[in-house]
């Protein structure tokens, strides 16, 4: 059983950087069939696809994040991370990240997901 857990959310003014965590645990052999992303949802609004790591590290990003996100995994730590750079208010959200062994892009139909991380951002 493949179990996600975040951390790094936080309040930040615009313009300001976070990154966040994500550790990957009980993936085992998986781990290096298992397509990765970043999601997140704000109040009022359906879950969005931000980034996504597939298996052979093809990184894909919402048009909304391009430039100011990036998204990256230590293999040796399974840890995922997303550093967010240039923050704006509607970055605001709960972030989660996911991971499944198809190939959905920003689809949330993910298996496992975590079990989110706030990033509020300050005009």
């Amino acid at each position: 059983q493949v179990q996600l857990m975040e951390s790094g959310g936080g309040s930040v003014q615009a313009g300001g950087s976070l990154t966040l965590s994500c550790s990957i645990i009980g993936v085992g052999g998986r781990r290096r069939s298992l397509l990765l992303g970043w999601f997140r949802q704000a109040p009022g609004k359906e879950r969005e696809g931000v980034a996504v790591l597939d298996t052979s590290s093809v990184t894909n990003y919402a048009d909304s994040v391009k430039g100011r996100f990036t998204i990256s995994k230590d293999s040796a730590k399974n840890v995922l991370y997303l550093q967010m750079n240039s923050l704006k208010p509607e970055d605001t959200a709960t972030y989660y990240c996911a991971a499944d062994s198809r190939v959905l892009a920003f689809s949330t139909e993910y298996r496992y997901w975590g079990q989110g991380t706030q990033v509020t951002v300050s005009p």
